[in-house]
Protein backbone atom coordinates (compact mmCIF):
# COMPACT_ATOMS: atom_id res chain seq x y z
CA UNK A 1 0.00 0.00 0.00
CA UNK A 2 1.39 3.70 -1.02
CA UNK A 3 2.24 5.89 1.82
CA UNK A 4 -1.38 8.25 1.99
CA UNK A 5 0.47 11.32 2.87
CA UNK A 6 2.77 10.45 -0.55
CA UNK A 7 -0.65 10.17 -2.85
CA UNK A 8 -2.50 13.17 -1.12
CA UNK A 9 0.25 15.24 -3.08
CA UNK A 10 -0.90 14.04 -6.60
CA UNK A 11 -4.53 13.42 -6.20
CA UNK A 12 -6.64 15.50 -8.58
CA UNK A 13 -10.20 16.64 -8.70
CA UNK A 14 -11.68 13.11 -10.10
CA UNK A 15 -9.66 10.84 -7.96
CA UNK A 16 -9.88 9.59 -4.54
CA UNK A 17 -8.27 7.95 -1.77
CA UNK A 18 -10.03 4.54 -0.84
CA UNK A 19 -8.24 3.13 2.38
CA UNK A 20 -4.93 4.24 1.77
CA UNK A 21 -5.08 2.82 -2.16
CA UNK A 22 -5.17 5.28 -5.36
CA UNK A 23 -8.04 4.39 -7.55
CA UNK A 24 -7.10 6.38 -10.55
CA UNK A 25 -5.03 3.46 -12.06
CA UNK A 26 -8.55 1.63 -12.89
CA UNK A 27 -11.66 4.79 -12.24
CA UNK A 28 -12.27 7.76 -12.04
CA UNK A 29 -15.05 9.88 -10.16
CA UNK A 30 -17.67 11.69 -12.42
CA UNK A 31 -20.05 13.14 -8.97
CA UNK A 32 -20.02 13.10 -5.43
CA UNK A 33 -22.94 14.30 -3.24
CA UNK A 34 -23.37 14.07 0.45
CA UNK A 35 -20.54 16.60 1.41
CA UNK A 36 -22.54 19.56 1.72
CA UNK A 37 -23.53 21.61 4.73
CA UNK A 38 -25.14 19.69 7.98
CA UNK A 39 -28.35 18.70 8.61
CA UNK A 40 -30.45 18.70 11.94
CA UNK A 41 -33.05 16.89 12.76
CA UNK A 42 -35.97 18.61 14.69
CA UNK A 43 -38.38 16.84 17.41
CA UNK A 44 -41.37 19.61 17.95
CA UNK A 45 -43.87 19.33 20.77
CA UNK A 46 -47.13 22.01 20.18
CA UNK A 47 -48.91 22.53 23.55
CA UNK A 48 -52.72 22.05 23.89
CA UNK A 49 -53.90 25.83 22.92
CA UNK A 50 -50.85 26.86 21.32
CA UNK A 51 -50.16 28.04 17.46
CA UNK A 52 -46.18 27.67 18.47
CA UNK A 53 -43.75 24.38 17.98
CA UNK A 54 -41.56 23.94 20.91
CA UNK A 55 -38.11 21.86 20.04
CA UNK A 56 -38.12 19.04 22.14
CA UNK A 57 -34.88 17.17 21.05
CA UNK A 58 -32.09 17.40 18.31
CA UNK A 59 -30.73 14.79 16.27
CA UNK A 60 -28.17 14.33 13.11
CA UNK A 61 -29.48 12.66 10.84
CA UNK A 62 -27.62 9.51 9.16
CA UNK A 63 -25.22 10.98 6.57
CA UNK A 64 -24.77 9.03 2.93
CA UNK A 65 -21.79 10.26 0.15
CA UNK A 66 -22.81 8.99 -3.48
CA UNK A 67 -20.31 8.72 -5.47
CA UNK A 68 -20.72 8.17 -9.41
CA UNK A 69 -17.64 6.65 -10.95
CA UNK A 70 -16.69 5.53 -14.12
CA UNK A 71 -14.10 2.71 -15.64
CA UNK A 72 -12.60 2.34 -18.62
CA UNK A 73 -10.57 -0.41 -20.31
CA UNK A 74 -8.65 -1.08 -23.17
CA UNK A 75 -10.86 -4.45 -23.91
CA UNK A 76 -13.27 -6.14 -22.70
CA UNK A 77 -10.91 -8.56 -20.33
CA UNK A 78 -9.33 -5.57 -19.23
CA UNK A 79 -12.93 -3.60 -18.70
CA UNK A 80 -13.63 -6.75 -16.41
CA UNK A 81 -10.11 -6.99 -14.56
CA UNK A 82 -10.67 -3.30 -12.92
CA UNK A 83 -13.88 -3.36 -12.20
CA UNK A 84 -13.48 -6.59 -10.27
CA UNK A 85 -10.16 -5.12 -8.51
CA UNK A 86 -12.23 -2.22 -8.09
CA UNK A 87 -15.67 -4.59 -6.18
CA UNK A 88 -12.82 -6.10 -4.48
CA UNK A 89 -11.82 -2.74 -2.69
CA UNK A 90 -15.01 -1.37 -1.56
CA UNK A 91 -16.20 -3.70 -0.33
CA UNK A 92 -14.99 -3.70 3.94
CA UNK A 93 -16.32 -4.52 6.75
CA UNK A 94 -15.38 -1.27 9.03
CA UNK A 95 -15.50 2.50 8.49
CA UNK A 96 -12.33 3.17 6.37
CA UNK A 97 -10.52 6.62 5.15
CA UNK A 98 -11.51 8.22 2.61
CA UNK A 99 -9.93 11.42 0.85
CA UNK A 100 -11.36 13.02 -2.46
CA UNK A 101 -9.39 15.16 -5.05
CA UNK A 102 -10.80 18.26 -4.40
CA UNK A 103 -10.50 18.28 -0.80
CA UNK A 104 -6.66 16.58 -0.16
CA UNK A 105 -6.58 17.49 3.17
CA UNK A 106 -9.66 15.89 4.30
CA UNK A 107 -10.34 12.74 5.78
CA UNK A 108 -14.19 11.09 5.90
CA UNK A 109 -14.38 7.88 7.65
CA UNK A 110 -17.27 5.57 5.30
CA UNK A 111 -18.14 2.09 5.27
CA UNK A 112 -19.31 0.58 2.38
CA UNK A 113 -23.32 0.44 1.88
CA UNK A 114 -23.91 -0.59 -1.49
CA UNK A 115 -23.48 -0.25 -5.57
CA UNK A 116 -25.68 0.09 -8.15
CA UNK A 117 -24.62 -0.44 -11.73
CA UNK A 118 -25.63 2.59 -14.19
CA UNK A 119 -24.53 1.74 -17.58
CA UNK A 120 -21.69 -0.88 -19.00
CA UNK A 121 -20.88 -1.39 -22.60
CA UNK A 122 -18.33 -3.47 -22.94
CA UNK A 123 -17.55 -2.90 -26.82
CA UNK A 124 -16.07 0.30 -25.68
CA UNK A 125 -14.88 -0.39 -22.52
CA UNK A 126 -16.99 1.78 -19.93
CA UNK A 127 -18.63 0.99 -16.71
CA UNK A 128 -20.43 3.44 -15.10
CA UNK A 129 -21.89 3.54 -11.52
CA UNK A 130 -22.41 4.50 -7.67
CA UNK A 131 -21.17 3.20 -4.81
CA UNK A 132 -23.05 4.39 -1.79
CA UNK A 133 -20.64 4.89 1.90
CA UNK A 134 -22.21 5.59 4.88
CA UNK A 135 -20.30 8.34 6.78
CA UNK A 136 -19.31 9.64 9.82
CA UNK A 137 -21.09 13.25 10.55
CA UNK A 138 -17.62 15.15 10.56
CA UNK A 139 -14.36 14.73 8.30
CA UNK A 140 -11.36 15.31 9.42
CA UNK A 141 -8.03 17.51 8.91
CA UNK A 142 -4.42 17.05 9.28
CA UNK A 143 -3.24 15.64 12.83
CA UNK A 144 -2.00 18.56 14.73
CA UNK A 145 0.90 18.28 17.53
CA UNK A 146 1.32 20.73 20.32
CA UNK A 147 3.98 21.01 23.08
CA UNK A 148 2.60 21.67 26.04
CA UNK A 149 4.46 23.86 28.85
CA UNK A 150 4.18 21.72 32.00
CA UNK A 151 4.79 24.52 34.24
CA UNK A 152 2.04 26.69 33.23
CA UNK A 153 -1.28 26.78 31.57
CA UNK A 154 -1.34 26.66 27.79
CA UNK A 155 -3.59 27.79 25.16
CA UNK A 156 -4.80 25.62 22.46
CA UNK A 157 -6.88 27.03 19.57
CA UNK A 158 -8.85 24.42 17.83
CA UNK A 159 -9.33 25.84 14.45
CA UNK A 160 -11.94 23.36 13.51
CA UNK A 161 -15.90 23.60 13.54
CA UNK A 162 -16.65 21.14 16.10
CA UNK A 163 -14.97 19.16 19.01
CA UNK A 164 -12.26 17.25 18.76
CA UNK A 165 -10.57 14.16 20.52
CA UNK A 166 -7.35 14.59 21.79
CA UNK A 167 -4.47 12.20 22.69
CA UNK A 168 -2.00 13.44 25.42
CA UNK A 169 1.20 12.07 25.50
CA UNK A 170 3.39 12.25 29.04
CA UNK A 171 6.89 11.66 28.89
CA UNK A 172 8.10 11.17 32.93
CA UNK A 173 10.73 13.27 34.04
CA UNK A 174 10.84 12.51 38.08
CA UNK A 175 8.74 10.15 39.89
CA UNK A 176 5.02 10.65 40.26
CA UNK A 177 2.34 9.31 42.11
CA UNK A 178 -0.57 10.46 39.56
CA UNK A 179 -0.86 12.04 36.36
CA UNK A 180 -3.57 14.97 35.40
CA UNK A 181 -4.54 16.51 32.07
CA UNK A 182 -6.88 19.58 32.45
CA UNK A 183 -8.78 22.07 30.06
CA UNK A 184 -10.21 24.00 32.64
CA UNK A 185 -13.45 22.50 33.52
CA UNK A 186 -12.95 18.72 33.43
CA UNK A 187 -10.38 16.42 33.93
CA UNK A 188 -8.82 13.28 33.72
CA UNK A 189 -6.23 11.40 36.05
CA UNK A 190 -4.52 8.74 37.05
CA UNK A 191 -3.11 7.66 40.46
CA UNK A 192 -3.29 9.41 43.57
CA UNK A 193 -2.30 13.05 44.30
CA UNK A 194 -0.46 12.99 47.47
CA UNK A 195 -1.63 14.81 50.30
CA UNK A 196 1.00 17.42 52.22
CA UNK A 197 0.98 14.84 55.52
CA UNK A 198 1.18 11.60 53.33
CA UNK A 199 4.65 9.82 52.81
CA UNK A 200 5.67 9.32 49.18
CA UNK A 201 7.33 5.43 48.41
CA UNK A 202 8.52 3.50 45.84
CA UNK A 203 6.50 0.22 46.03
CA UNK A 204 8.90 -1.45 43.28
CA UNK A 205 12.50 -0.42 43.26
CA UNK A 206 14.64 -1.39 40.56
CA UNK A 207 16.98 -4.11 41.97
CA UNK A 208 18.38 -5.48 38.08
CA UNK A 209 18.15 -3.14 34.75
CA UNK A 210 20.07 -4.72 31.99
CA UNK A 211 19.97 -3.87 28.20
CA UNK A 212 23.41 -5.50 26.72
CA UNK A 213 26.19 -3.36 28.11
CA UNK A 214 27.34 -5.58 31.24
CA UNK A 215 27.71 -8.71 29.92
CA UNK A 216 30.31 -9.02 31.19
CA UNK A 217 29.10 -9.06 34.78
CA UNK A 218 27.27 -12.19 33.95
CA UNK A 219 28.48 -15.96 34.31
CA UNK A 220 28.14 -18.80 32.14
CA UNK A 221 28.83 -20.84 35.18
CA UNK A 222 26.24 -22.79 37.04
CA UNK A 223 23.38 -22.11 34.32
CA UNK A 224 20.16 -24.86 34.25
CA UNK A 225 17.56 -24.81 31.49
CA UNK A 226 14.92 -27.02 30.81
CA UNK A 227 16.94 -30.17 29.27
CA UNK A 228 14.70 -31.82 27.79
CA UNK A 229 14.14 -29.19 24.58
CA UNK A 230 17.33 -26.90 25.18
CA UNK A 231 20.84 -27.53 25.17
CA UNK A 232 23.36 -25.01 26.07
CA UNK A 233 25.99 -23.78 23.78
CA UNK A 234 27.37 -21.03 21.96
CA UNK A 235 28.25 -17.30 23.16
CA UNK A 236 25.47 -14.19 23.76
CA UNK A 237 27.13 -10.66 22.66
CA UNK A 238 25.33 -7.07 23.02
CA UNK A 239 24.60 -5.77 19.53
CA UNK A 240 24.29 -2.10 20.63
CA UNK A 241 20.30 -2.54 21.44
CA UNK A 242 19.47 -5.41 23.42
CA UNK A 243 21.21 -9.47 23.91
CA UNK A 244 21.72 -11.48 21.26
CA UNK A 245 23.08 -15.01 20.71
CA UNK A 246 26.74 -14.77 18.61
CA UNK A 247 26.94 -18.08 18.77
CA UNK A 248 24.63 -20.96 19.00
CA UNK A 249 26.63 -24.19 19.16
CA UNK A 250 25.35 -27.01 17.97
CA UNK A 251 22.98 -30.08 19.37
CA UNK A 252 20.37 -32.43 18.19
CA UNK A 253 17.29 -29.79 19.40
CA UNK A 254 17.62 -26.21 20.73
CA UNK A 255 20.80 -25.21 21.54
CA UNK A 256 22.13 -21.85 22.53
CA UNK A 257 23.87 -19.51 24.90
CA UNK A 258 22.53 -19.06 28.78
CA UNK A 259 24.32 -16.35 30.90
CA UNK A 260 23.12 -15.57 34.60
CA UNK A 261 23.19 -12.91 36.97
CA UNK A 262 23.08 -13.21 40.98
CA UNK A 263 20.86 -9.99 42.50
CA UNK A 264 20.69 -9.40 46.18
CA UNK A 265 17.54 -11.53 47.22
CA UNK A 266 14.15 -10.67 47.49
CA UNK A 267 10.75 -12.23 48.46
CA UNK A 268 7.78 -10.36 46.34
CA UNK A 269 9.48 -9.72 42.92
CA UNK A 270 8.76 -8.66 39.38
CA UNK A 271 10.50 -9.17 36.23
CA UNK A 272 10.20 -7.55 32.95
CA UNK A 273 11.44 -8.17 29.53
CA UNK A 274 11.38 -7.41 25.65
CA UNK A 275 11.36 -9.85 23.51
CA UNK A 276 12.36 -8.64 19.99
CA UNK A 277 11.91 -10.90 17.03
CA UNK A 278 12.07 -11.12 13.30
CA UNK A 279 11.32 -14.69 11.22
CA UNK A 280 11.48 -14.00 7.66
CA UNK A 281 10.81 -17.50 7.23
CA UNK A 282 7.97 -19.38 8.07
CA UNK A 283 10.51 -22.51 9.11
CA UNK A 284 12.57 -20.28 11.38
CA UNK A 285 12.19 -21.98 14.84
CA UNK A 286 13.71 -20.76 18.05
CA UNK A 287 13.51 -20.45 22.41
CA UNK A 288 13.88 -17.10 24.06
CA UNK A 289 13.35 -17.61 28.11
CA UNK A 290 14.06 -15.54 31.35
CA UNK A 291 14.33 -18.34 34.31
CA UNK A 292 14.14 -17.60 38.22
CA UNK A 293 16.08 -19.28 40.63
CA UNK A 294 16.13 -18.92 44.50
CA UNK A 295 19.07 -19.27 47.04
CA UNK A 296 19.46 -22.86 46.99
CA UNK A 297 19.14 -22.74 42.84
CA UNK A 298 15.99 -24.31 42.73
CA UNK A 299 14.08 -23.24 39.92
CA UNK A 300 11.00 -21.24 40.98
CA UNK A 301 9.69 -20.75 37.10
CA UNK A 302 10.24 -19.20 33.96
CA UNK A 303 8.60 -16.72 31.33
CA UNK A 304 9.45 -17.57 27.25
CA UNK A 305 8.91 -17.32 23.73
CA UNK A 306 8.87 -20.22 21.09
CA UNK A 307 8.53 -21.25 18.00
CA UNK A 308 8.51 -24.55 17.30
CA UNK A 309 6.39 -25.48 13.69
CA UNK A 310 8.30 -24.75 10.27
CA UNK A 311 5.09 -24.28 8.86
CA UNK A 312 4.52 -21.07 10.24
CA UNK A 313 5.67 -17.77 11.59
CA UNK A 314 4.39 -19.17 15.79
CA UNK A 315 4.69 -17.35 18.84
CA UNK A 316 4.06 -19.59 21.48
CA UNK A 317 3.80 -17.91 25.22
CA UNK A 318 5.85 -19.82 27.95
CA UNK A 319 5.23 -19.28 31.57
CA UNK A 320 5.67 -21.55 34.19
CA UNK A 321 5.96 -21.98 37.84
CA UNK A 322 8.27 -24.42 39.26
CA UNK A 323 10.85 -26.67 37.34
CA UNK A 324 9.95 -28.56 34.52
CA UNK A 325 7.75 -32.16 34.96
CA UNK A 326 5.42 -32.46 31.81
CA UNK A 327 3.64 -30.97 29.65
CA UNK A 328 1.40 -28.26 30.92
CA UNK A 329 2.00 -29.06 34.88
CA UNK A 330 2.47 -25.72 36.39
CA UNK A 331 2.50 -23.61 33.19
CA UNK A 332 0.05 -20.42 33.52
CA UNK A 333 0.42 -19.86 29.73
CA UNK A 334 2.04 -21.97 26.80
CA UNK A 335 0.46 -23.44 23.30
CA UNK A 336 -2.77 -24.14 25.32
CA UNK A 337 -3.60 -20.60 25.73
CA UNK A 338 -1.17 -18.67 24.28
CA UNK A 339 -0.23 -19.60 20.23
CA UNK A 340 -0.07 -16.96 17.83
CA UNK A 341 -0.02 -17.80 14.36
CA UNK A 342 -1.71 -14.28 13.47
CA UNK A 343 1.58 -11.68 14.35
CA UNK A 344 3.65 -10.19 11.86
CA UNK A 345 7.20 -11.57 11.25
CA UNK A 346 8.17 -8.76 13.00
CA UNK A 347 7.07 -8.68 16.91
CA UNK A 348 7.57 -6.89 19.84
CA UNK A 349 6.71 -8.69 22.77
CA UNK A 350 6.49 -8.01 26.43
CA UNK A 351 6.95 -10.43 28.72
CA UNK A 352 6.27 -10.26 32.59
CA UNK A 353 6.15 -12.22 35.58
CA UNK A 354 4.95 -11.12 38.91
CA UNK A 355 5.11 -12.57 42.71
CA UNK A 356 3.36 -11.34 45.68
CA UNK A 357 2.97 -13.73 48.18
CA UNK A 358 1.79 -17.07 47.23
CA UNK A 359 0.36 -15.49 44.00
CA UNK A 360 2.58 -15.51 40.40
CA UNK A 361 1.09 -13.43 37.64
CA UNK A 362 2.38 -13.67 34.53
CA UNK A 363 1.55 -11.00 31.62
CA UNK A 364 2.33 -11.42 27.63
CA UNK A 365 1.83 -9.08 24.56
CA UNK A 366 2.78 -8.00 21.14
CA UNK A 367 3.62 -3.95 21.31
CA UNK A 368 2.28 -2.32 18.33
CA UNK A 369 2.91 1.59 17.74
CA UNK A 370 3.62 1.78 21.42
CA UNK A 371 0.30 0.00 22.11
CA UNK A 372 -0.28 -3.39 23.90
CA UNK A 373 -2.27 -6.17 21.84
CA UNK A 374 -2.66 -9.77 21.73
CA UNK A 375 -2.66 -9.64 25.56
CA UNK A 376 -3.05 -12.96 28.48
CA UNK A 377 -2.94 -12.54 31.82
CA UNK A 378 -2.83 -15.81 33.95
CA UNK A 379 -1.78 -16.44 37.53
CA UNK A 380 -0.73 -19.39 39.27
CA UNK A 381 -1.08 -19.70 43.26
CA UNK A 382 1.50 -21.73 45.10
CA UNK A 383 -1.21 -22.65 47.93
CA UNK A 384 1.89 -25.47 49.22
CA UNK A 385 4.26 -23.07 49.67
CA UNK A 386 6.69 -24.86 47.20
CA UNK A 387 7.80 -21.92 45.35
CA UNK A 388 8.20 -19.00 47.77
CA UNK A 389 12.09 -19.02 47.94
CA UNK A 390 13.80 -15.88 47.59
CA UNK A 391 14.71 -14.71 43.90
CA UNK A 392 18.15 -14.52 43.89
CA UNK A 393 19.72 -15.53 40.89
CA UNK A 394 18.66 -14.81 36.58
CA UNK A 395 19.06 -15.88 33.41
CA UNK A 396 18.42 -15.88 30.74
CA UNK A 397 18.46 -18.33 27.21
CA UNK A 398 18.45 -17.96 23.25
CA UNK A 399 18.33 -21.15 21.38
CA UNK A 400 18.18 -22.17 17.64
CA UNK A 401 16.57 -25.45 16.15
CA UNK A 402 19.28 -28.04 15.66
CA UNK A 403 20.83 -27.19 12.00
CA UNK A 404 18.05 -24.38 10.94
CA UNK A 405 19.39 -21.03 9.44
CA UNK A 406 19.74 -18.58 12.38
CA UNK A 407 16.27 -16.40 12.59
CA UNK A 408 17.11 -12.63 11.30
CA UNK A 409 16.74 -11.58 14.89
CA UNK A 410 15.75 -13.05 18.50
CA UNK A 411 17.38 -10.81 20.77
CA UNK A 412 16.46 -9.50 24.58
CA UNK A 413 16.31 -5.88 24.23
CA UNK A 414 15.74 -5.09 28.01
CA UNK A 415 15.41 -7.17 31.18
CA UNK A 416 14.54 -5.38 34.70
CA UNK A 417 13.93 -6.58 37.92
CA UNK A 418 11.74 -5.18 40.71
CA UNK A 419 11.67 -5.60 44.44
CA UNK A 420 7.96 -5.05 45.41
CA UNK A 421 6.67 -3.64 48.88
CA UNK A 422 3.70 -3.16 50.27
CA UNK A 423 2.94 0.57 51.00
CA UNK A 424 0.55 1.29 54.91
CA UNK A 425 -1.63 3.84 55.82
CA UNK A 426 -0.66 7.12 55.29
CA UNK A 427 1.76 6.70 52.43
CA UNK A 428 1.13 7.25 48.84
CA UNK A 429 2.99 4.56 46.13
CA UNK A 430 4.64 5.84 42.63
CA UNK A 431 2.75 4.82 39.38
CA UNK A 432 5.70 5.59 36.28
CA UNK A 433 8.94 6.28 36.71
CA UNK A 434 11.79 8.38 34.80
CA UNK A 435 11.02 7.66 31.08
CA UNK A 436 8.27 5.90 31.44
CA UNK A 437 4.94 7.27 28.74
CA UNK A 438 1.67 8.12 30.04
CA UNK A 439 -0.94 8.39 27.37
CA UNK A 440 -4.79 9.70 28.03
CA UNK A 441 -6.17 8.53 24.35
CA UNK A 442 -9.49 11.13 24.31
CA UNK A 443 -9.99 8.91 21.05
CA UNK A 444 -10.35 5.37 21.93
CA UNK A 445 -10.76 5.69 25.76
CA UNK A 446 -7.58 4.66 26.60
CA UNK A 447 -5.26 5.14 29.50
CA UNK A 448 -1.89 3.42 29.15
CA UNK A 449 1.15 3.46 30.78
CA UNK A 450 4.30 2.38 28.28
CA UNK A 451 1.68 1.09 26.27
CA UNK A 452 -0.19 -0.87 29.17
CA UNK A 453 -3.60 -0.16 29.98
CA UNK A 454 -4.50 1.24 33.35
CA UNK A 455 -7.63 2.27 33.78
CA UNK A 456 -7.72 0.34 37.32
CA UNK A 457 -5.65 3.12 38.83
CA UNK A 458 -7.90 6.05 37.17
CA UNK A 459 -9.41 8.87 39.30
CA UNK A 460 -13.77 7.77 39.88
CA UNK A 461 -14.03 11.70 38.78
CA UNK A 462 -11.87 11.68 35.45
CA UNK A 463 -13.27 12.19 32.14
CA UNK A 464 -12.54 11.66 28.43
CA UNK A 465 -12.99 15.34 27.81
CA UNK A 466 -12.76 17.03 24.18
CA UNK A 467 -11.21 19.74 22.75
CA UNK A 468 -13.80 22.76 22.52
CA UNK A 469 -14.16 24.95 19.28
CA UNK A 470 -11.76 28.12 19.47
CA UNK A 471 -9.69 28.56 22.70
CA UNK A 472 -8.80 25.79 25.22
CA UNK A 473 -6.90 26.17 28.10
CA UNK A 474 -5.05 23.45 29.14
CA UNK A 475 -2.95 21.89 32.05
CA UNK A 476 -0.44 19.46 33.14
CA UNK A 477 -0.10 18.09 36.63
CA UNK A 478 2.51 17.53 38.88
CA UNK A 479 3.96 21.03 37.45
CA UNK A 480 7.06 20.34 35.75
CA UNK A 481 7.11 16.22 36.01
CA UNK A 482 6.80 15.78 32.52
CA UNK A 483 7.68 16.34 28.56
CA UNK A 484 4.30 16.64 27.77
CA UNK A 485 2.57 17.00 24.24
CA UNK A 486 -0.98 16.93 22.90
CA UNK A 487 -2.13 15.64 19.37
CA UNK A 488 -5.51 16.27 17.13
CA UNK A 489 -7.72 15.92 14.02
CA UNK A 490 -9.62 19.36 13.46
CA UNK A 491 -13.04 18.26 13.12
CA UNK A 492 -15.72 19.85 10.63
CA UNK A 493 -19.36 19.29 10.09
Amino acid sequence: MIEIAILKNHLEGDNLLYNGVDTSSFMRVIEIRGRGAADQNLSLLRPTGSDEDYVVSRSSPTRYIEVDYEIRGKNRKELRKKIDAFSDLIVTEEKVPIIFGDEPDMTYYCEFAGAEENTERPHIGKHQGTITLLREKHKYGPEKEVILDTTIGNILTNEGTAEAQPIFELEVLAPVTFAMVSNGDEYNLLGIPGDDDMEVVDTKPLVLSERGETLNTWSTSGVVVDDRFNDVDGTMTYDGTGIMADTFGTGTKIHGPAIIKEIPPIQDFEIETIFDTISNFDEDNYRMEVYMFDEGMNMLGKIGLNDNNRNFTRRIGLARVGEYAGAGVRYAINGSNYKRDDLQRVALMYLRVRREGQKYTFYISEIRNGKHYATITETFNDVNNEYQGKLKYVQLFIGNWQDRRRTFRTRINSVNVYELKQETIDQTPYIAGVGDIITFDHVNDELLINGEDRKEIKDFGGSFFSLAKGENQLAVLPSGAFNAKVKYRPRYR
